[in-house]
């Protein structure tokens, strides 16, 4: 809805729309991996807003869209200029979406201090994307949003390794954003994240695997 000169062109390949249980024409958008930080820089951005090392090198990263699995899921893997990897799952269930995210380094520089931003943006759901944060519950490694009728309805994310919790009241939106496992050469690491949904005055708690 806002701050829409923070998020410039934005690649729709890591973007993921996830409908809500009360109702089938509302939904979120879930940006799964929005950025990924490291000791290199600034490794990948979903949008155009502060430069990537590779705009600051001239080197454009195309869209890779994401694959629909057989289970419902998606999936996206993207390939940088330096052959590291990364990718995303999303996976629904009852009430719940389950998410990963993956780091792949076949370099032969290690992959230190790795932070992810996923991103949870509220515009398509009424009732929840009023511009402010008084609507919001940010309890690390928890981040909510309530709504509904008497404000009776949750949304919910949260991830492994959780390093902050926050929101952008103008865009409107909410982040649980993980620190991802330390990447050596040759080596894969993942990190685990959900999004459910829930009824009543409290937080609901994090349904069980």
């Amino acid at each position: 809805i806002g701050f829409l000169e923070g998020a410039i062109d934005p690649m729709r390949g890591t973007k993921a729309s996830v409908f809500l249980p009360w109702d089938p024409t509302a939904y979120i958008v879930v940006d799964v991996p929005e950025a990924i930080f490291t000791n290199q820089g600034l490794l990948f951005l979903a949008h155009t807003h502060i430069p990537t090392i590779w705009q600051e090198r001239n080197v454009t990263i195309e869209n890779t869209d994401w694959r629909r699995l057989d289970n419902g899921g998606l999936a996206n893997r993207w390939v940088l200029p330096n052959g590291v990897a990364f990718g995303a799952t999303v996976t629904p269930g009852n009430r719940v979406v389950d998410m990963e995210l993956v780091l792949e380094n076949p370099t032969e520089e290690p992959i230190t201090k790795a932070r992810a931003q996923v991103c949870v943006m509220l515009k398509g759901a009424p009732g929840f994307n009023a511009q402010t944060s008084d609507n919001k519950v940010l309890e690390k490694p928890v981040a909510a949003v309530r709504g509904g009728p008497d404000n009776s309805q949750w949304i919910v994310t949260a991830w492994d390794n959780c390093q902050r919790v926050w929101a952008n009241p103008p865009v409107p939106c909410f982040h649980s954003d993980p620190f991802i496992p330390d990447c050596e050469p040759g080596e894969t690491v993942r990190v685990k994240g959900r999004l459910w949904f829930g009824e009543g005055r409290d937080l609901p708690p994090q349904p069980k695997a």
